[in-house]
């Protein structure tokens, strides 16, 4: 599962001017998810989970849509042509690179240089832990 990622220049590191030891990187917050994956052909539970996604969907719409709007037979038809697929999770790995490693001095320029390019989410976890090293 990806979050947040963009790349980070060594042009935004104030430390560049000082001593030159900077190279470009790549800020990111990621999930690896492990475990065995099933794959599901049961009707029942392929229905099951179409209503509980469109109805998760739908639900902010002025008329929200409902599987049961749609001919029963036709539905039918769909989930023949659906595999559902379900991950027995049985461990997660989260990690993140949000310039961390770098001065204080050099994640503010990170953080200017990714607000000038729109990034504004990963800029906020930079400047989430500005404070730390």
């Amino acid at each position: 599962f990806h979050g947040p990622q963009h790349y980070v220049s060594p042009g935004w590191y104030p430390s560049k001017a000082e001593h030159g030891k900077v190279v470009p990187t790549w800020n990111y917050v990621v999930v690896h998810a492990h475990g065995t994956l099933e794959f599901i052909h049961d009707p029942a539970w392929l229905l099951e989970n179409v209503r509980a996604l469109t109805a998760a969907q739908e639900r902010l719409q002025p008329q929200p849509w409902s599987v049961d709007d749609a001919p029963p037979e036709y539905i039918d038809k769909l989930l023949n042509a659906i595999v559902g697929v379900e991950l027995r999770v049985s461990s997660l790995e989260g990690k993140w690179k949000v310039s961390q490693n770098r001065p204080v001095e050099d994640r503010e320029g990170v953080i200017a240089g990714l607000e000038q390019r729109g990034a504004a989410e990963m800029a906020r976890l930079v400047r989430d832990y500005l404070g730390t090293a």
